[in-house]
């Protein structure tokens, strides 16, 4: 009788461990429908060139900072356009655009000479 048993729970055993292999094939090529589909398609995406943004000019004193951009007039916190000024210098301006952090610089005037 022991005998019995035994062939009846190893062929219990065996066809519970083959259901786990014929389900576990089905199973595992299911895809969630909110990932997106592996290949070229699944790049991160590019992140938006950089604007030209134009410093016209730099007012700095010990009492005043004020930074002339775009045509704009901005103190140290104030901004236009998702562009803040974070910090003004004598030569250059530190802003974040679209969260990210920028250095704008003065054109240098081009070198005239003098009539002799």
């Amino acid at each position: 009788m022991s005998r019995r048993l035994n062939k009846k729970a190893s062929w219990w055993f065996g066809m519970a461990l083959g259901s786990v292999f014929f389900c576990a094939g089905p199973a595992h090529a299911l895809q969630d429908p909110t990932r997106p589909p592996p290949g070229p398609q699944a790049t991160a995406a590019k992140p938006a060139p950089e604007r030209s943004l134009a410093l016209d000019s730099i007012l700095f004193s010990k009492d005043r900072r004020v930074a002339v951009i775009e045509g704009e007039a901005l103190r140290e916190g104030q901004g236009f356009d998702n562009v803040r000024v974070i910090r003004i210098y004598a030569n250059r301006v530190l802003v974040t655009d679209n969260g990210r952090e920028r250095v704008l610089y003065l054109e240098r005037l081009p070198q005239v000479r003098g009539t002799q």
